[in-house]
C-alpha cells in the first residue's frame, strides 16, 4: 500500500470534491487550481491506487463503485481531520476571521435570536455575515461557509449541526380584531375571516397548513393584504387588519406584549428542525468551526 505523503492527502480531498460536484470545473473552482490539472492528479490517484475511481465521459465525470466506497470513508475520515486541527485553534489566540452564511428569512431569524448573541460574546473578532435570500442554492459554488435550511432539506453530501430551537408556526391576531371578528376554531372558519396573505419569494403565494389527530388541511389565505416578510405580516396583525400566519420567533414580542393572541393552536403543524449545513470534504475555516461550537452547546443546553 502506498504511503501517506502530503501530496497524496490533497489529492484524496481532491477525489472528494470531484466526486461530490461530479464535475472537475466546479472542484477546481472550489480548490483553487484548474480543470485539467484537477483530471491529470485523479489519474495519478487511480494509477497508484491501481483501481478506477471515477467514470469519465466528454460531458460527465461520476464515481464508480469504488469510489463511492471511497467517497463514503473519506468524507468523515477528512472531517474528523479538520476537527483534530481545529482543536488546538485556541491555542493561537482570540479566533478571528468572517463565516459567511446563506439562510431563508423564515430561519435566519432564529440565528438572529439565538446564535449571534453567544457568538458575540465569545468570539468578538469574528465577523457573521448572513445573506438572506428565499431560492435555495449551492452554497460551495456562491462562496458560502455555511448554509441554514430545513433538516429534510440539506444536500446528502453535507454535514448538518441542528440548531437547539426549532421552526415552530402560529397563527396570531390583535385582541381588537378578534373582539370584533371572533376566535376562528378551525381552520375553515378562515374562510370568513381577513387573513394577511404570504407571498414566497418565488412569487406564489403561501397556502396556510394545519394538521390535528393525524388530519391535515390546506387553506387558500383570502385577505386585503399580502406581504412578504415576516415582521411585515406581525406589524399587519397589530394594526388589526387581520388573521397572520408566521414564524413564532417573528411574534414572540407581540405576544408577551398582549398586541397579539395565538388562535388555532390546537391545528397547528408540528415543529420542523432546522440545522445549519457545511460542506465535509473541505478544511472547516476557525470562525466556522467557532460558530458550529457555539450552535452545538446550544443545542446541548436544550431542555
Amino acid at each position: 500500500m502506498p504511503s501517506m505523503s502530503r501530496s497524496s492527502l490533497n489529492d484524496l480531498t481532491a477525489f472528494v470534491a470531484v466526486a461530490t460536484h461530479r464535475s472537475f470545473r466546479r472542484a477546481a473552482d472550489e480548490i483553487g487550481t484548474a480543470p485539467s490539472t484537477l483530471s491529470h492528479a485523479m489519474r495519478a490517484l487511480e494509477e497508484r491506487m491501481g483501481v478506477r475511481l471515477l467514470n469519465r465521459t466528454t460531458r460527465s465525470v461520476s464515481p464508480t463503485e469504488a469510489g463511492f466506497q471511497l467517497l463514503g470513508r473519506l468524507q468523515p475520515a477528512l472531517a474528523s481531520l479538520d476537527e483534530a486541527l481545529d482543536s488546538v485553534a485556541g491555542f493561537r489566540g482570540n479566533v478571528a476571521g468572517t463565516v459567511r452564511i446563506n439562510a431563508p428569512r423564515l430561519v435566519a431569524g432564529l440565528l438572529v435570536r439565538g446564535v449571534l448573541q453567544q457568538m458575540a460574546e465569545r468570539h468578538p473578532d469574528v465577523i457573521v455575515d448572513i445573506v438572506v435570500e428565499g431560492r435555495l442554492i449551492d452554497i460551495v459554488s456562491s462562496g458560502f461557509d455555511a448554509g441554514v435550511r430545513l433538516l429534510g432539506s440539506v444536500p446528502k453530501d453535507m454535514i448538518a449541526v441542528p440548531l437547539a430551537r426549532a421552526l415552530t408556526f402560529i397563527c396570531v391576531a390583535s385582541p381588537a380584531y378578534l373582539d370584533r371578528f371572533g376566535d376562528p376554531k378551525t381552520p375553515e372558519e378562515l374562510q370568513r375571516h381577513h387573513c394577511i396573505g404570504h407571498r414566497m419569494p418565488s412569487g406564489k403565494l403561501y397556502r396556510w397548513e394545519f394538521e390535528r389527530a393525524g388530519q391535515e388541511l390546506v387553506i387558500e389565505a383570502n385577505g386585503p393584504v399580502v406581504l412578504d416578510d415576516e415582521e411585515l405580516m406581525v406589524e399587519a396583525a397589530i394594526e388589526d387588519l387581520g388573521v397572520a400566519y408566521v414564524a413564532d420567533w417573528a411574534a414572540e414580542a407581540a405576544l408577551s406584549g398582549g398586541r397579539l393572541r395565538k388562535v388555532l393552536t390546537a391545528w397547528m403543524p408540528a415543529a420542523e428542525e432546522v440545522a445549519v449545513y457545511y460542506p465535509g470534504h473541505r478544511a472547516v475555516p476557525p470562525a466556522l468551526r467557532a460558530f458550529l461550537d457555539v450552535v452545538k452547546d446550544l443545542r446541548k443546553k436544550e431542555p
